[in-house]
């Protein structure tokens, strides 16, 4: 078994978007009505492309090219606003990413937002969530951040130890790191989240550790860990082809004792990546995943209109980037959908069961069953077999007690006599969670596999992790 296939954190993959025709926006609006919609604004620029990435961001673009990118999202903006406007739609939340948003100065930043509250419709309590890096982490613009009332600000450190930094390609050091995140955790905002990677080459259980150690100690609400993976088009991938090695088995090692050391710590485990502290007051409520509507602003973002996702096509090399992303700074219309997928209703089980699962608290099989109008075990016997093999239990409720039994939890830990055979939730025990990237996969319909696999072969390219990546524990 190899744990590390593939990160699930949407369904389907990009790589299964076709080209559409016929479509507009404003077909949708119904879709759009009302208020709790996400709105997510993709920056994707970087001063550096780390090793690992694979997202789309391009490098060396200067201020005439961003100024050009945000001439767009200012035309884009507009065009959806007489669409959003008369469906009344409001967002509850904004998020920008990348790329690396702080990388725009501090005049490009303030048009952001004050472009978007021009365009569009806010909630009264929405919450606003950024993306920073050590190197473009300054006072003022965190200042700015501060005074614009964004809630979370997450902070991609990686490591505090300079030669991991350096295998990664960072370009930042971890003295820097350090400082950047205590200059922003000095401005209390709701919540600071931090990422890190394990599995670098080199590293050890022990530099893991310190590296945690010294995040904790410092006290963000959220630490995400992420195991390395090294894909085609990432800059790591001649490295591996020239004898770097990956190893799988000490990352899951890595993973098992970082995820131990933060639950004793005072963090509860969201999901596979998430840790958050126990007595934040400012943690994200959980909300059902599956059916939210979510806007994407910029290139490279995707957006969900009910059985809709579409987006601009999937890249990774630069040259792919870049094609792109002339593309869409001369779009005249954004009001027309040109790259998507339209889910079939077996494609929307797969989402929400797979958006459930990796999540916790779970899947509540009593609104699945009000969702799809059929039983989850009937759709999905995979699941039956997760729960015989200890990955995945079935409760009464989504508490911590359940949660915690891990493998020993087979069939749910309340009294069976109590629970109705129909009902309660479906959670990954602790082993399952720490698999999620071997179990998430499994749920992928054999139609998106091949829509995949097709793409692979048109462009010469794979999204699974290179066969240096392919061993097994």
């Amino acid at each position: 078994m190899n744990p590390y296939i593939q990160y699930m954190y949407s369904y389907p993959h990009k790589t299964a978007y076709r080209p559409l025709s016929g479509i507009r926006l404003a077909d949708c609006a119904d879709s759009l009505s009302g208020p709790g919609c996400g709105l997510y604004l993709h920056i994707p620029f970087c001063q550096t492309k780390c090793g690992y990435c694979n997202l789309f961001s391009v490098t060396g673009a200067g201020a005439e090219e961003m100024e050009r990118y945000l001439d767009a999202v200012e035309r884009q903006l507009n065009q959806y606003r007489r669409i959003l406007e008369p469906a009344g739609t409001r967002f509850s939340d904004f998020t920008i990413g990348g790329g690396t948003p702080l990388l725009l100065t501090a005049r490009q930043l303030e048009r952001i937002f004050a472009m978007t509250e021009s365009y569009l419709s806010f909630e009264e309590n929405r919450s606003i969530v950024i993306e920073t890096a050590p190197n473009q982490t300054d006072s003022e613009k965190i200042q700015l951040l501060k005074d614009r009332g964004i809630t979370r600000v997450s902070m991609g450190i990686q490591s505090f130890r300079d030669r991991e930094l350096e295998t990664l390609r960072r370009g930042h050091s971890g003295k820097k790191a350090l400082e950047a995140l205590e200059l922003l955790l000095s401005f209390g905002f709701d919540c600071v989240n931090t990422d890190f990677i394990y599995g670098i080459p080199g590293q050890t259980i022990r530099s893991l550790l310190e590296s945690l150690e010294k995040a904790v100690s410092l006290g963000p609400q959220e630490i995400f860990l992420y195991p390395l993976y090294v894909k085609h088009g990432a800059g790591l991938e001649r490295e591996l082809r020239d004898g770097m090695v990956l190893e799988p088995e000490k990352a899951f090692e890595q993973y098992r004792e970082a995820s131990s050391f933060l639950k004793s710590e005072g963090f509860r485990q969201d999901s596979m990546r998430r840790f958050v502290r126990r007595k934040s007051e400012h943690l994200r409520p959980f909300s059902e995943c599956g059916f939210g509507t979510s806007l994407a602003l910029g290139c490279g973002g995707r957006s969900y209109v009910g059985n809709l996702h579409f987006c601009t096509p999937y890249a990774i090399t630069r040259q792919d980037c870049m094609r792109e992303l002339y593309t869409y700074d001369n779009t005249q219309d954004f009001t027309v959908v040109t790259h998507g997928i339209v889910l079939s209703r077996e494609e929307q089980k797969r989402r929400y069961v797979i958006r459930h699962l990796l999540i916790r608290p779970g899947l509540d099989i009593d609104r699945y069953r009000e969702h799809f109008g059929t039983e989850i075990l009937e759709d999905f016997p995979l699941l039956s077999e997760w729960i015989g093999e200890g990955y995945l239990a079935r409760q009464c409720t989504p508490d911590e007690v359940g949660i915690r039994c891990g493998s020993g939890l087979r069939d749910g830990c309340c009294d069976p006599a109590q629970r109705k055979a129909e009902s309660g939730w479906l959670v990954l025990t602790d082993d399952g969670l720490a698999l999620s990237d071997y179990l998430g996969p499994q749920l992928i319909s054999r139609e998106i596999s091949g829509k995949m696999a097709e793409w692979e072969t048109m462009h010469g390219q794979t999204n699974r992790p290179l066969m240096q990546q392919l061993k097994t524990l």
